[in-house]
């Protein structure tokens, strides 16, 4: 399953908003299912920088940075039990001041579990997107 969700605005530039999104260390802090990350190996933002979430549901997936280009577009993608989730952030310049981040995600599972993260998952993106958005509002 392949799909594009609606662009969230940043008040933020790109280069702003890319830094904040790229590093492990925040995203427990915009990521609403995460509680934090364990075992990061490399640097933000350089591929192959690989980390370990920790969800509330329990789910512990291995996520690896496969692409970056400051500040245009970042891939992730992340492991667990026979699911596989590539997850891409898009920067856009709108002025000075802000950018329109748009994230597109390709989802590989089987059984109810691969069922349930593609239904929910979608939803769960735009909103983590808009919390990062806020946060950086300050």
């Amino acid at each position: 399953m392949s799909l594009t969700r609606p662009t969230v605005r940043f008040p933020v530039t790109a280069e702003k908003a890319y830094d904040y999104l790229i590093a492990p260390a925040n995203r427990a802090a915009w990521q609403s299912s995460l509680r934090r990350v364990e075992d990061v190996r490399g640097e933000d933002g350089v591929v192959g920088q690989s980390w370990t979430d920790i969800t509330s549901a329990g789910v512990r997936p291995r996520m690896e940075l496969t692409d970056a280009d400051r500040p245009r577009r970042w891939t992730e993608r992340g492991t667990w039990r026979g699911i596989d989730a590539t997850l891409t952030l898009h920067f856009q310049p709108v002025d000075a001041t802000s950018c329109d981040v748009t994230a597109t995600m390709a989802l590989r599972g089987y059984g109810p579990v691969g069922y349930l993260l593609g239904r929910v998952a979608p939803h769960a993106v735009r909103v983590d997107l808009r919390s990062a958005a806020a946060i950086l509002a300050g």
